[in-house]
């Protein structure tokens, strides 16, 4: 009897930090808590974060997603997902007499803070990001209609044309390439040497870190590996940044989506995970090529996260 051929040696380089950050942590709890609180079901407005993993693990035990609050029965409860919405859903909400948690990530209210205190003061606000993603239309919500332009590009910046180019603010997306960004707002500031600036910077900490840890250890890399699901903004500027550092890169949602044929000549594979994908997920993708490769794993860590967020007041004590 042949003996099976040898196992192909394949080094992973892990990078860290990597998946969940604080806000989809927050987000994910406050759902679990109010199924505890409520009993099912309870209704969440959008995905409360872009992962079908969690998503289905939320469905499982009780949640409901739905994208309008149409769609939820009086005396229900609901949620509002991590990205935030605009003002108009709680407002309707509570015309509704609907029980509502809001699981908005504190950093993207920061974000909405910001937008009201901007245009409240006279200034038009430019914003940077990608236009129908949830938390774009959750900060466009926030303010008058016309008090804000999406600038998604530097072609954009290099054309617009404000009013009253002597009072503008910016302010971004919090998951944005903060490299494509910077671009973005060296172009509006060289154009309108007056626009405001943010008080600190808006791509959230953990979009940030994880762009970094990619670029730490994409040079030891022959290809990477991002999960994360292809609506996550996060998950695809990763994506990208291993990209432009030179290697092949490619988003999976699952192990099972791992295409072989990406391993061909890869002696050293790198893997992160979006902001929104569980740990769970990597140790699956370890498994998965530990049953055709010779695996030896390493993490690279640049920077330990220590951020938390409170949860809303009503969830605490269940928590």
């Amino acid at each position: 009897m042949q003996a099976p051929s040898p196992k192909l040696p394949l080094e992973l380089l892990i990078a860290a930090p990597r998946g969940f950050c604080a806000g989809v942590d927050r987000a994910i709890r406050i759902v679990e808590l109010a199924i505890e609180k409520y009993g099912p079901p309870v209704y969440v407005r959008h995905e409360i974060v872009h992962n079908k993993f969690v998503v289905d693990r939320l469905k499982a035990i009780g949640a409901i997603f739905v994208e309008e609050l149409d769609a939820v029965p009086d005396g229900k409860p609901v949620v509002f997902s991590a990205h935030g919405v605009p003002k108009s859903v709680p407002a309707t909400a509570e015309q509704r007499g609907l029980d509502y948690l809001d699981a908005t990530c504190p950093l993207v209210s920061k974000v909405h803070r910001q937008a009201e205190r901007l245009v409240g003061a006279g200034r038009h606000i430019v914003f940077i990001g990608h236009a129908g993603h949830p938390e774009v239309i959750g900060t466009f919500g926030q303010v008058p209609a016309g008090a804000m332009t999406l600038i998604e590009t530097v072609e954009d910046a290099e054309v617009f044309a404000p009013s009253d180019p002597a009072n503008l603010a910016f302010l971004t997306q919090t998951t944005l390439s903060v490299d494509d960004t910077a671009e973005v707002v060296r172009t509006l500031q060289q154009r309108f040497p007056t626009i405001q600036a943010p008080h600190g910077e808006d791509i959230c900490y953990a979009t940030s870190n994880r762009q970094a840890a990619v670029k730490a250890i994409a040079a030891a890399c022959d290809a990477m590996l991002v999960i994360g699901a292809p609506n996550s903004s996060n998950s695809l500027r990763l994506v990208e940044v291993a990209r432009r550092e030179g290697i092949p890169a490619e988003l999976i949602q699952r192990a099972t989506d791992l295409d072989w044929g990406f391993l061909d000549g890869v002696g050293t594979l790198g893997i992160t995970a979006g902001a929104s994908a569980p740990e769970l997920l990597v140790r699956e993708l370890v498994d998965r090529l530990s049953e055709r490769f010779d695996v030896t794993e390493r993490e690279e860590e640049t920077t330990r996260e220590t951020v938390a967020f409170k949860l809303p007041r009503g969830l605490e004590a269940a928590a």
